[in-house]
């Protein structure tokens, strides 16, 4: 037992317990991925770990983030459903599931979940190119043009129900499989001088041409310019 001890670098007592419990933890059924076993893990919450990567690996199929609060809360979901059936045990009822942060670094320990960043467009902008436009617009406009007559247009949008910057994949993956974002954004247009003194009014284009939320307003009211578009 001293040998065994000294090899593992565990307690005598704690090699005792396991050789003691051997049966019943050959027998016991796990979670996938989880390679320790320690009496506060009760069927319960093996069930819960187990299908809670189901859900995670669907999420990640359909191309969803999965954030680690969204994890946890989905979690406390997934316990609390069979632990309202399951029968008290000789020790007291059955302990109510938490989902703290101790939780989740474990839980990531045991299954081999990591977190990867979601790129979007930004992530095939050519920055070098910007800032050598930049230099090379500067050189054109200067002694040509005063600050109020040059004007900046851009767009951009708004992502009213965007999704995580990072997300949770599992084990096996490495990447995110491709993915189409969700039309829930809207596409605005602004543009002013660079003095600041004018600025155009904005336009701002949505999939729907008469948005439910403008309902009772008049389109001349919103101080924006309103457009329609399927594709905005």
């Amino acid at each position: 037992m001293g040998d065994i001890s000294a090899e593992y670098g565990m307690a005598k007592s704690t090699i005792s317990t396991i050789v003691k419990n051997k049966e019943e933890i050959k027998s016991a059924q796990v979670a996938k991925g989880i390679s320790r076993l320690s009496s506060s893990y009760c069927n319960i919450t093996e069930q819960m770990e187990t299908l809670l990567l189901v859900w995670i690996n669907e999420k990640q199929m359909a191309g969803d983030s999965v954030s680690g609060a969204i994890i946890c809360e989905k979690a406390k979901q997934l316990f609390a459903e069979p632990s309202a059936k399951a029968p008290s045990t000789s020790t007291g009822p059955v302990k109510e599931f938490f989902g703290t942060k101790g939780w989740f670094t474990g839980f990531r320990k045991r299954t081999g979940l990591h977190s990867v960043v979601r790129h979007g467009e930004a992530a095939h902008g050519h920055r070098d190119a910007a800032v050598q436009h930049c230099e090379k617009f500067k050189k054109i406009i200067e002694g040509r043009f005063v600050s109020q007559q040059v004007f900046d247009c851009d767009e951009t949008g708004l992502f009213w129900k965007r999704m995580a910057h990072r997300t949770y994949i599992m084990k096996e993956d490495t990447t995110l499989p491709g993915h189409r974002p969700r039309k829930d954004w809207l596409t605005l247009l602004s543009c002013a001088n660079t003095f600041g003194d004018c600025k155009v009014k904005p336009l701002l284009v949505y999939h729907t041409k008469k948005p439910r939320a403008f309902k009772n307003i008049r389109k001349n009211r919103l101080g924006i310019l309103l457009r329609s578009n399927n594709k905005a």
